[in-house]
């Protein structure tokens, strides 16, 4: 198989072939193996891979055959490195693995190594200083945003169908916008964490993937979704597979879209143009569309993001400082870590109930607002992707304090963190692009447990205006 007839098809394509067997997955594998030498050099995506898998690829299940690759964190598997992007957790081998990676392997996902992350995921660009900044395939000189912005990449790149990636304010859909492919963020509850976990960041955390087709997004979901034994959520299935939704109906839409940020954080009058030509084209798809958004309050709800992230970041960074044998300092962990640390540990659990708090009135404020509305529209981020190094986003800055490092990740991107406090489904599509032809992502937001509705809406709106054929300068087929 040639890498432009691999590039060109979906994880839903390659899986067909497998199934015709018109293609083994062990020459997929080696395929996506080769890909990803060729394209990693240039974006630095990929930590690890794993060849000795190839041989052993099979066609069971319904992805049977289809490369795939993991983040760096929280997704583990059984004797596997998951080093979190950071020098403190070098090396750390797991002892068990995570209910998502053996759903992966039972859908037939061929998982072929581990993908970039910031350090501890607490950053919308991937830049660590263990593994070195990942580059965005549409422009090098590019952050492909985060914090699963390793998996954007390569995914945008050609190299792999699809990628795993995770949420906790926005990390599956920012990078999908800085890199052009699609992200969605399920409902809190639909893909399980455990065993290791049952909520993570208080439940700001949601599990899926990154991919370059709609359809590639509700074929994962329906392989993965669904509680597992001890989970603390159990919400009600979808009434038929994901997959069936794609190129269903959409109906007639009550869609609600703003150009501005409810925190008050300005918006790059690109994104805000882009954002009011994707509300003209749903219109023109026979939406109702109302210029509108949900008011919430700004300054506790950053507070309480703040002290959710903060306080899990102490957490988490004590429990790997025990397990490694290492101290949490300069030689091990960045600048914003540190004072996210040093932060979190000062707060009490009266603190975190209040965040808690915060949450639950905030999500039920937008809860009302959806009583009127069936989706929302907003850009995903507020600026044009960043370039490498950047100051709004560095975060091995001298003079950073949590509060100035949080103000600084969501002030650009401050349309994401929303929806993950309120655990409303939400998906980023590559609908628009910037004067300087570079992806701009529109984030499309439904209620609680209303995947089904974004899928029917996204994949109509892949058709209206398709991107398919777009291709970025780091493109796998260009390298064979």
């Amino acid at each position: 198989m040639t890498f432009d007839e691999y590039s060109s098809l979906d994880a839903v394509g390659l899986s067909e072939l497998v199934r015709r067997r018109e293609v083994s997955p062990p020459e997929l594998a080696q395929t996506a193996l080769a890909a990803i030498a060729a394209v990693n050099p240039k974006i630095n995506a990929v930590v690890e891979t794993f060849p000795e898998r190839a041989a052993s690829a099979t066609g069971s299940g319904p992805l049977g055959g289809v490369p795939f690759l993991r983040k760096d964190i929280l997704i583990q598997e059984e004797g596997g490195l998951t080093e979190f992007g950071s020098r403190l957790a070098a090396g750390l081998r797991m002892p068990n693995a995570s209910e998502l990676a053996l759903r992966h392997r039972r859908a037939g996902l061929v998982i072929l190594g581990r993908t970039t992350t910031p350090e501890l995921a607490f950053n919308a660009t991937t830049e660590n200083v263990k593994d070195g900044p990942t580059r965005n395939p549409w422009d090098v000189n590019r952050s492909a945003g985060g914090s699963s912005g390793g998996s954007a990449a390569i995914v945008a790149a050609g190299a792999v169908p699809a990628a795993h990636g995770n949420d906790g304010g926005g990390s599956i859909r920012i990078p999908a916008a800085c890199c052009g492919i699609v992200g969605l963020k399920p409902t809190r509850g639909r893909v399980p964490l455990g065993p290791d976990h049952g909520t993570v960041l208080l439940g700001l955390v949601a599990e899926h993937a990154l991919t370059r087709t709609v359809r590639d997004s509700a074929a994962i979901l329906d392989a993965t979704q669904g509680a597992s034994p001890g989970d603390p959520y159990v919400i009600a299935p979808p009434t038929r597979p994901f997959s069936e939704e794609i190129g269903a109906p959409a109906g007639r839409l009550k869609i609600a879209y703003t150009n501005k940020a409810w925190t008050g954080v300005s918006v790059d009058p690109e994104i805000a143009a882009a954002a009011d030509r994707t509300a003209r084209l749903c219109s023109d798809l026979g939406h109702d569309v109302t210029e509108a958004a949900p008011v919430i309050d700004a300054e506790p709800f950053g507070l309480a993001t703040q002290n959710i992230w903060c306080g899990f970041l102490a957490f988490g960074i004590e429990a790997l400082a025990a397990a490694m044998g290492r101290s949490p300092g300069p030689e091990t962990l960045e600048a914003s870590s540190l004072a996210c640390f040093e932060y979190g540990k000062s707060l009490t659990a009266s603190d975190l109930y209040r965040a808690e708090d915060v949450m639950n009135r905030v999500s039920r404020k937008v809860a009302a607002f959806f009583e009127s509305y069936d989706v929302l529209l907003t850009p995903t981020i507020a600026r044009r992707t960043l370039p490498i190094g950047d100051a709004l986003l560095n975060g091995s800055a001298s003079d950073l304090t949590a509060e100035k490092w949080v103000r600084q990740i969501f002030t650009y991107a401050p349309f994401t963190s929303l929806f993950n406090t309120t655990g409303q489904p939400a998906i980023s599509l590559p609908l628009e692009q910037d004067s300087d032809g570079l992806p701009v992502g529109m984030q499309f937001v439904a209620r609680y447990g209303e995947e089904a509705t974004l899928f029917r809406l996204a994949a109509s709106l892949e058709q209206a205006k398709p991107w398919k054929d777009r291709r970025p300068a780091i493109w796998a087929a260009r390298f064979s």
